[in-house]
């Protein structure tokens, strides 16, 4: 999954990956649902949470609030891509998992009114039973967040 979503240029993966055994299982969980995600695969992606997961994003922006699923499914990926013109992309910088918490360190990518950009973020997930139970966004710099979603 990953290696095709990255073949298609939707995801780019360029922290080196850890050969067979050396990362923890929910590492190569969260590069599977991030790949099902860079490929437009929301069933899949989510497939791989918890019935009652929540998505929590911070600030005053069109993203902004906290989601369950269906609202994920729904209304979140609707203003993702009509703020974006279907552009957005995301690139893993780094990972790390272990039984309880993820943290991923991202590139975010995209065009808005024209324009193109570009923010660092990081995104921190609980796992509960094996899937993502929770997933919050940290900005880096939340001013420019809040300024790239913002219509």
């Amino acid at each position: 999954m990953v290696e095709e979503a990255q073949e298609e240029g939707l995801i780019h993966l360029p922290c080196p990956r850890r050969t067979a055994g050396m990362g923890h299982t929910n590492e190569q969980l969260l590069r599977d649902a991030y790949g099902l995600f860079g490929k437009g695969d929301i069933d899949g992606f989510l497939a791989q949470c918890t019935d009652d997961v929540t998505f929590t994003v911070p600030g005053t922006n069109v993203m902004s609030g906290e989601w369950n699923r269906e609202g994920f499914a729904g209304e979140f990926v609707q203003r993702l891509m009509g703020h974006t013109q279907g552009t957005f992309r995301e690139e893993i910088v780094e990972l790390v998992a272990n039984d309880d918490h993820g943290v991923l360190l991202l590139d975010h990518h995209f065009e808005s009114g024209g324009q193109p950009v570009d923010y660092r973020t990081a995104h921190v997930i609980a796992f509960r039973n094996g899937k993502i139970s929770a997933w919050r966004e940290w900005p880096g710099d939340m001013p420019k967040f809040e300024e790239a979603w913002t219509p």
